[in-house]
């Protein structure tokens, strides 16, 4: 059984729980498994989906680099990222900056 979260190959188990040595992501292995994923939402509650357009709402520094996403940047035809690992959940083009990923706390729907 490979880790849920990473999909490391060599979990190994801890009484019950089953645990991954490269991510440290503990699980049961005896829960279901939803095949449904869990609604990605905007800073306000609103459900998004792909193709939406949405604004960022708090300056954003980007990470090894002098730029930022300004407040108020508007941000068209994003796509949704489930289970990325690292909280970004939005992938994304934005003009002037190019290709990246947002966490969908930071952005509100228009």
């Amino acid at each position: 059984m490979n880790c849920p979260k990473c999909n490391y190959e060599y979990p190994y188990p801890d009484g019950e729980m089953m645990i991954c040595p490269d991510c440290q992501h503990t699980w049961d292995p005896e829960a279901k498994i939803e095949n449904e994923k869990a609604d990605i939402v905007d800073a306000n509650g609103n459900i998004l989906s792909n193709g939406d357009t949405v604004t960022v709402i708090k300056d954003l520094k980007i990470k090894g680099s002098s730029n930022s996403v300004k407040v108020g940047t508007k941000v068209k035809n994003i796509r949704l990222i489930h289970d990325s690992g690292d909280g970004h959940d939005i992938a994304c083009k934005i003009d002037g900056l190019g290709s990246m990923n947002l966490k969908s706390e930071f952005v509100k729907k228009v």
